[in-house]
């Protein structure tokens, strides 16, 4: 089975913005970029790895997955910053908006582990996001690079600080900076993890949750909201049975309902992103909009929204 690499998503969800058409664009006050309106998205990810595995290429079917999204419920799409050519993220908002849906996030990445990849990283995130910021978009999320060994201590402390410069200029735009995280960051009884948010300001670096990463890299879920639960921004919302994902969200590994009552009681932001990403392992039976159709209806039925 072919698979879409992260990186490669940034690529090509970057490129597919470039066939959107330009139109106007009303700017929303700071109030409603940090607003915790409950909004249910899409990760583009996962479905760049359907079209991946049927020797498709995502970028000529966008409009396809913006309605399919629509049709199913969703309110938005989560794709990537565009930092190479801004202009495309204001495009993306219109293709959005076009499509009946509205700008909520955008992914990305960078070096940040280097005074030098830091200063750079930091630069062109914020000449993108000062374009996505206008276009109506509420969050920033990121998952700063792997570098294919465990980062030093001084390299997490390199690292924090300039979290927490970008995150400080993003909260001046009125945008919310929340960190993702994946396997690199959960090693070492997840010390990377930690370190972001013990050493990142509170409401300056703040937590985009992708839940099954925290499972999967020995943070219970409840414990990571017990510790960064006030922190959270927004979500990634994935399902695994036995371990291995599942192709949507529903019942499994991941108690997401006992997750569900914490998010109520403790009135946590909800922008939830459902993100079917496809692993060796992954039974897919049905198609990637049924899956998604179906995932729309188990986030509200467990959470409301």
């Amino acid at each position: 089975m072919r698979t879409l690499s992260r990186r490669r998503f940034l690529d090509t969800a970057s490129r597919a913005a470039l066939l959107a058409a330009t139109s106007s664009v009303v700017l929303p006050s700071i109030a409603d970029a940090v607003s915790v309106k409950p909004v249910v998205g899409s990760q583009l990810y996962g479905w760049g790895q359907y079209y991946d595995r049927d020797g498709k290429n995502i970028d000529a079917h966008i409009d396809d997955v913006l309605r399919a999204l629509r049709d199913s419920g969703y309110d938005y799409a989560e794709s990537s910053l565009d930092t190479g050519t801004p202009d495309n993220n204001a495009r993306f908002a219109d293709r959005l908006r076009s499509r009946g849906l509205r700008p909520v996030s955008l992914y990305t990445g960078g070096s940040f582990h280097t005074a030098a990849g830091g200063a750079r990283t930091i630069e062109s995130v914020l000449s993108a996001a000062k374009i996505a910021r206008k276009a109506g978009f509420e969050v920033i999320v990121c998952n700063p690079d792997a570098i294919g060994r465990d980062k030093t201590d001084d390299e997490l402390k390199i690292q924090s600080l300039a979290l927490n410069q970008l995150g400080e200029k993003l909260r001046a735009l009125g945008l919310r900076f929340g960190i993702h995280h994946h396997t690199p960051e959960m090693r070492r009884e997840a010390k990377e993890f930690h370190y972001n948010f013990q050493h990142g300001a509170e409401g300056t670096v703040d937590f985009c949750y992708d839940v099954h990463w925290v499972y999967r890299g020995g943070v219970s879920p409840a414990k990571a909201l017990e510790l960064y639960g006030r922190r959270v921004v927004s979500w990634h919302l994935r399902q695994s049975r036995d371990q291995v994902w599942w192709e949507d969200l529903d019942g499994g590994d991941v108690n997401y309902p006992e997750i569900a009552k914490t998010v109520k009681a403790q009135r946590i932001p909800r922008r939830f992103t459902v993100e079917l990403a496809i692993e060796a392992g992954t039974k897919i039976t049905r198609t990637a909009v049924e899956n998604h159709r179906r995932s729309r209806d188990y986030v509200r039925q467990v959470f409301g929204v």
